[in-house]
């Protein structure tokens, strides 16, 4: 007999182990501890609250519960809140950057191009300013002085872009190189680099806002450069300038 009760003993030895560590002493730990649910608040997830009490001294654990699961619903419904009005703002910007491309490809010539581009898209997008800028010498480029289309000396885009494709800035003045007389009304903006053909130099495609905020360095930039594409491609097709390989 008093071989087997030995042998029961030793069979689980991490349960005798485990058995050690009594009732008392976890609440002895956890007076001399007080702030320990304050430090490891996931330990409220393993607990089974007790049933509110009148007694003085009883812990009402369940309305703690309950205020969390409560703070956990407001987090969801604000990350929820937060989703829909990006996925909305998406569609808005996707439908805006269509009507965009609808409003080039319907240009019956060049100069109502460089109209849409420099005029329509602004209402389209809902901006206050937008500028088609190029580099030119005035001679490597046919139409180069359409009205609407603004010069820059060489290798002002390597400079302002420094090997981007898209720049978003918020917080800026703006650049009277750019815009002109409408340049103390931008406070932020997207530059696009435009490479209209090999044979040319490159180009911006620049939009300005009044909202400080409007353009930021944290947004997407997949849909302006798409319409940066379609305005390379109009205008290849316009001058009958070569492609550029992809």
């Amino acid at each position: 007999m008093s071989g087997d009760t030995t042998k029961q003993k030793n069979a689980n030895p991490k349960k005798d182990a485990a058995g050690s560590l009594s009732a008392e002493d976890i609440l002895s730990y956890l007076k001399d501890h007080p702030s320990f649910l304050q430090d490891h608040p996931k330990a409220i997830d393993y607990l089974v609250p007790p049933k509110q009490q009148n007694e003085k001294g009883i812990a009402d654990f369940q309305s703690h519960m309950i205020r969390r699961l409560k703070e956990d619903k407001s987090k969801i419904l604000e990350t929820t809140r937060e989703l829909v009005e990006t996925s909305r703002a998406n569609m808005n910007n996707q439908h805006r950057i269509q009507q965009a491309i609808l409003c080039l490809l319907e240009a019956r010539n060049f100069d109502q191009f460089i109209q849409a581009v420099t005029m329509d898209l602004s209402a389209i997008l809902d901006v206050d300013i937008t500028s088609f800028i190029v580099e030119s010498n005035g001679r490597d480029i046919p139409h180069i002085h359409t009205n609407g289309i603004r010069i820059l000396p060489p290798g002002t885009v390597d400079k302002w872009m420094e090997g981007k494709s898209v720049l978003l800035q918020s917080d800026i003045q703006g650049i009277e190189a750019i815009y002109g007389g409408g340049a103390m009304l931008v406070a932020s903006q997207a530059l696009l680099r435009v490479d209209i053909s090999m044979n040319t130099p490159p180009a911006l495609l620049c939009f300005g806002s009044r909202d400080p905020y409007l353009f930021t360095d944290t947004q997407a930039t997949d849909q302006i450069q798409f319409l940066a594409r379609v305005v390379e491609r109009s205008f290849r097709s316009w001058l009958n300038l070569p492609h550029i390989p992809e």
